[in-house]
C-alpha cells in the first residue's frame, strides 16, 4: 500500500472537468486506488465518488494504492493535482 497527502489548490477544486482528468487518470492503472478526505473514503476510479467528497481549493485529500503499480499511480495523480489540472 502506498499513500500520499496533497492539498488540492486549483480554485474550483475538484469540480467536474478536473474530476473527469482525474478519473481518466486513475482509470491507466491496474491497481485499487482511494481518495480520503476527513475520513470518508472513495474509489477514485468512480466520479460521482469523487465528486461526492465535495473537494474545495486548500482541501487536504490523502491518496492511497495498492497493487502492482501503486507508487506509480499515486505520484501520477498527485502530479495531477499539482499542476492544476492543466487548468
Amino acid at each position: 500500500m502506498y499513500t500520499q497527502e496533497i492539498t488540492v489548490k486549483n480554485e474550483v477544486g475538484l469540480h467536474a472537468r478536473p474530476a473527469t482528468y482525474f478519473i481518466q487518470k486513475a482509470n491507466e492503472f491496474k491497481c485499487g486506488i482511494w481518495v480520503e478526505k476527513e475520513e470518508r473514503r472513495v474509489n477514485a476510479k468512480s466520479l460521482l465518488g469523487v465528486l461526492s467528497l465535495g473537494i474545495v481549493k486548500d482541501t487536504v485529500i490523502t491518496l492511497i494504492a495498492d497493487g502492482a503499480d501503486e507508487k506509480e499511480a499515486v505520484e501520477a495523480l498527485a502530479e495531477l493535482v499539482e499542476h492544476e489540472f492543466g487548468e
